[in-house]
């Protein structure tokens, strides 16, 4: 697999490597011992997977310590943009986002670390999105921001009236209101 570094520090691309042929494609989406040699050491718990059509945005989340969560999010159908937001006080990058196209054919996965708020919008008529939690969901923790803050300034490739979003997340603050962010000092991994 290939690391591709973005502008935020601890945000990456992997780019997996494709065994093509006749028959079709192969390829290994995963691996501890590599993930663990360029990436950094996470500990995988849960796998989760989404079906949506076309406008759907869900984010942006995070959960608070002590169950917070990287992700390594990809699409095995269809295509993302994806975004993920640092929202660690006193990060030198703290507020900017790095967004990713994510699609089936380009097989990019997006590593989130701990201390950002991750979202995607569904650029397709429909995909199938799946990711790897290194904490378990817990609903007490749950913390957002809005996916339309005017500071993020975020361009989500999908035209306002078209956007489709959950009750829960039509009604999100603004990063500068938020009641809790993470500690760019602090090493959410240690707990």
């Amino acid at each position: 697999m290939e690391v591709i570094k973005t502008a935020i520090e601890g945000v990456v691309i992997i780019e997996p490597r494709i065994f093509e042929d006749a028959r079709g494609y192969f390829f290994e989406s995963f691996s501890q011992r590599e993930f663990d040699e360029k990436v950094r050491k996470v500990h995988f718990v849960q796998d989760n997977e989404s079906k949506s059509s076309y406008g759907v945005l869900r984010g942006l989340h995070f959960q608070k310590p002590p169950h917070a969560q990287s992700k390594l999010v990809r699409v095995v159908k269809g295509a993302v943009l994806d975004v993920a937001v640092d929202i660690r006080k006193g990060s030198p990058t703290f507020g900017e986002y790095v967004a990713v196209e994510l699609t089936a054919e380009n097989h990019r996965q997006l590593f989130i670390p701990r201390g950002f708020a991750h979202g995607f919008v569904v650029l397709s008529e429909e995909v199938v999105f799946q990711y790897k939690c290194d904490n378990f969901y817990a609903p007490q923790s749950e913390g957002a921001i809005a996916w339309d803050d005017e500071a993020l300034a975020i361009d989500w490739r999908v035209p306002t009236d078209k956007v489709q979003l959950s009750a829960k997340d039509c009604c999100h603050g603004k990063l500068k209101d938020a009641e809790w962010l993470f500690d760019y000092n602090t090493d959410y991994y240690a707990e």
